[in-house]
């Protein structure tokens, strides 16, 4: 089979709701298979540090030598039947891949499920769902599998999104963006589960502005998604932050691209991201509270009022994480991925006539208006840092971070001494003003808590130390604004 682009959806399902989804599912030609799957490496992991993984799977005594590689919606895929199993280097793009050759492909890992599989049709398209339950081996370690694939054989992916919305109401499905290769890949390298940071976004060097915007909200969304696994399954203070962080990302992409979307379907997300966002506000706030107070703790461990207030806010924060924990399970969250992936990878914003030059405008080009324009914004509201309020300086830390998240978008584009100068000064102010909204907030959050006298008191006292930090933190962020003022635009 030559190459190919495969239009593909992945869900977490749990194991007990596979059979609701088959249940809810038009009819169509049933079958159901055993597939054992080997994926292939380098030792030093030259395919996956590529985005590429390769498989041989074996399934009633066939085997298929795949290769994919790419992201979003549409990956390209390389599918060919082969009679060994090791991989044959001839086959696709794998010897332009790996010009050295093939003798250090090894197996990585080992994918074992069984696959229950319905060709159907739904709103005009042919549509393969594909309910997988087995797991995943490396090194000895193990992983489980449950999972509800929806691939587009033909016809119009809205079908797709449609179908899934469907199916989401019979059972909760979970949008996930790491491949089966990419949960093999954490567990062959030992990999817990934690928390998922931001990744470069990479653009090619002819890269478009909407193949900017694409890239870079496909990012967030896979962190967004990454992250709402680890709070589900652990409740990890750091992932709530991280993805809090990526949804704020895609809403400051979201306006950075403006130009170019429909603004009635952005308004859409950007409200949804912006739910998600402030359903996280509290823990996160009260994460940052309990990290000062163990800090004054340590200062101080014979304190006996700020034990007092540490297990107030230890209770508010566990409240906290759970509501934001609940948001991530909600029905609305799920609907928001699904929403989001369709309107970014199919929305009507791809086929507006009126945008289409902004579309097609060479990103770099893009990238130089935009960045002025966040950079005129912040410059307007830094200037004067040691004299305005608390309130100002808190819009003046949200200028800051459009103008970084944007920068890092279009980084790749640039010469990376110059762009990784500019961020770091943008990060250097960005943190001083992050310090002092810290301040700022940790008074209305400490006055919302049921403080026994002795851990009000202890909280007064906090409040009173962070006010002495305040001054410096102010110098500190003038300075940080001036070293920024100095740094040459690396996009002119």
């Amino acid at each position: 089979m030559s190459g190919s682009h495969e239009i593909e959806l992945k869900f977490l399902c749990a194991p007990d709701d596979l059979s609701k989804v088959l249940a809810a599912a038009p009819q169509g030609e049933d079958e159901t298979r055993e597939l054992r799957s080997v994926y292939f490496d380098t030792p030093d992991l030259k395919l996956q540090k590529k985005g590429v993984s390769l498989r041989i799977r074996e399934s009633k005594g066939r085997r298929v030598q795949t290769l994919k590689r790419g992201e979003g919606l549409a990956r390209e895929e390389h599918e060919h039947p082969v009679e060994h199993d090791e991989p044959d280097m001839r086959l696709g793009p794998l010897a332009e891949i790996l010009p050295d050759g093939g003798a250090a492909l090894r197996p990585a890992f080992d994918v074992r499920v069984t696959r229950r599989q319905r060709l159907l049709r739904h709103g005009g398209a042919k549509i393969e769902l594909a309910v997988d339950e087995g797991q995943v081996e490396a090194s000895g370690a193990t992983a489980r599998i449950s999972e509800v694939e929806l691939e587009l054989k033909s016809g119009r992916p809205k079908a797709l999104f449609d179908l899934a919305r469907e199916l989401n109401r019979a059972a909760p499905l979970y949008l996930s963006f790491d491949s089966k290769a990419a949960r093999g890949q954490a567990l062959a390298a030992g990999a817990p589960l934690q928390a998922r940071r931001k990744e470069r976004v990479e653009l090619p060097a002819d890269a478009t502005a909407a193949q900017a915007f694409r890239a870079t909200a496909r990012n967030a969304l896979g962190q967004i998604a990454a992250n709402a696994v680890v709070m589900r399954d652990t409740g990890q203070p750091d992932a709530t932050h991280q993805l809090r962080v990526a949804a704020r990302r895609l809403r400051s992409a979201i306006a950075t691209f403006g130009p170019l979307l429909s603004e009635t379907e952005a308004e859409h997300i950007k409200a949804e991201l912006r739910w998600l966002a402030h359903a996280c506000d509290a823990a996160r706030n009260l994460d940052v509270l309990a990290e000062r107070v163990a800090e004054a703790r340590a200062r101080d461990p014979s304190a006996a009022g700020l034990a007092a207030l540490a297990e107030v806010v230890e209770q508010a924060r566990r409240a906290a994480t759970e509501a934001a924990v609940a948001a991530v399970r909600s029905d609305r969250f799920r609907l928001l991925m699904i929403d989001a992936t369709a309107w970014i990878e199919t929305g009507a914003w791809l086929a507006d006539d009126a945008g289409r030059d902004v579309r097609d405008q060479k990103a770099t080009a893009f990238a130089a208006a935009a960045l002025d324009r966040r950079r005129r914004k912040l410059r307007k509201l830094a200037r004067r840092l040691d004299e305005v309020s608390d309130e100002a300086r808190h819009e003046a830390r949200i200028e800051a971070k459009k103008l970084r998240y944007a920068a890092e978008t279009f980084a790749s584009l640039f010469p990376e001494k110059a762009t990784a100068r500019f961020i770091g000064r943008l990060k250097d102010l960005q943190e001083e003003l992050g310090a002092l909204n810290d301040t700022a907030t940790a008074e209305p959050v400490l006055a919302g808590l049921d403080l026994t006298p002795e851990a009000a008191a202890a909280a007064r006292e906090l409040l009173a130390r962070q006010s002495k930090d305040r001054a410096a933190h102010i110098r500190r962020a003038v300075r940080a604004f001036e070293s920024l003022e100095d740094t040459p635009r690396f996009w002119r």
